[in-house]
């Protein structure tokens, strides 16, 4: 993609989570049209009103307005964040029963619109919705891509960054699997730098195992208590969606931890789940296979199985 073609995205859903990522795309001039749809018309018109106030704020001119799905038939990305939110209590994986059917019906208006781009799933179960879109639309799996673990990932960098007192872009290290309950860190493969974290580690006083350990589970529930606390997230994932957008956009090639299809990769086939992905201009150009450790190689097959379990129940429902 050339820098002076225009840059389209389709947003549907005007909830939390899709405004978080809308305002990310205005302050970071990542596209210059952006449609915002959802089954309230009005908050839609609303919400890109508000928007479009900031504009003389930006560092471009983005054109935002309330649109339709006709919109998506020539756009290059169509952003899915419509679906029911997670409740307090509430796995992600109770949400696909619901979320399913809205997607069912959403699906069917962007296809009769002939659009032809790529999609960016936000909507959770995350992994299971990016499968479901997959099969819903026939898209090639290269075209859908799910926010995954990339949150996560994050997150992870973060309170490791805090941790040992380096800047979290430093902090090299990935969580895989399913974007919740059994999604994992392979420490393995972790590094500060150049440095592996078991060797920084060693050298740092007062750090053992157990420590990272307990890193990996505050990562794990960060959702649950953020949901607690404030009844939803949305920041994170916003901004999340946003660094997803700019890899595809600037044709980066960029690494990150993304819902992708595996076809053979990690030894496992059929399932939509995080792992690190270079991803370009066409969507995901190729899946990144680390050398995980024995351990590391079950607890991804075991997120997998999970995945594989949730989704074929509900489909013989």
């Amino acid at each position: 993609m050339k820098k002076t073609d225009r840059r389209k995205i389709v947003l549907v859903g005007t909830g939390m989570v899709g405004m978080s990522y809308a305002y990310a795309l205005l302050n970071q001039n990542l596209c210059d049209e952006l449609a915002l749809i959802d089954l309230n018309e009005k908050k839609a018109q609303g919400e890109a009103m508000d928007l479009n106030h900031g504009v003389a704020f930006s560092g471009g001119n983005m054109e935002i307005y309330a649109g339709k799905y006709a919109d998506c038939q020539d756009a290059d990305l169509v952003v899915l964040t419509a679906g029911l939110p997670q409740k307090e209590g509430e796995s992600r994986l109770d949400l696909l029963k619901e979320n399913r059917k809205i997607f069912q019906e959403i699906l069917t208006e962007i296809m009769q619109s002939g659009f032809h781009g790529i999609f960016l799933i936000a909507t959770n179960p995350v992994d299971i919705m990016s499968r479901v879109v997959c099969e819903i639309s026939g898209f090639p799996p290269e075209k859908v891509i799910g926010t995954g673990t990339a949150l996560d990932t994050a997150r992870l960098r973060y309170l490791l960054g805090e941790k040992f007192m380096i800047d979290p872009r430093n902090m090299h290290a990935y969580v895989m699997g399913e974007h919740g309950d059994s999604e994992f860190v392979p420490w393995s493969q972790a590094m500060m730098s150049t440095k592996p974290i078991f060797d920084l580690c060693s050298e740092t006083e007062g750090c053992h195992f157990q420590e990272l350990l307990e890193i990996e589970e505050e990562v794990r529930m960060a959702a649950y208590k953020i949901i607690a606390a404030k009844k939803a997230t949305y920041y994170g994932i916003g901004m999340a969606m946003s660094r997803i957008t700019k890899a595809i956009f600037g044709n980066e090639y960029s690494v990150l931890t993304v819902s992708a299809y595996l076809n053979g990769e990690y030894g496992e086939k059929g399932i939509f789940i995080g792992v690190p992905c270079v991803v370009n201009r066409e969507g995901i150009d190729r899946i990144v296979e680390l050398p995980l450790g024995a351990e590391e190689k079950k607890r991804l097959h075991l997120s997998c199985e999970t995945l594989e379990q949730t989704y074929q129940d509900i489909v013989q429902q």
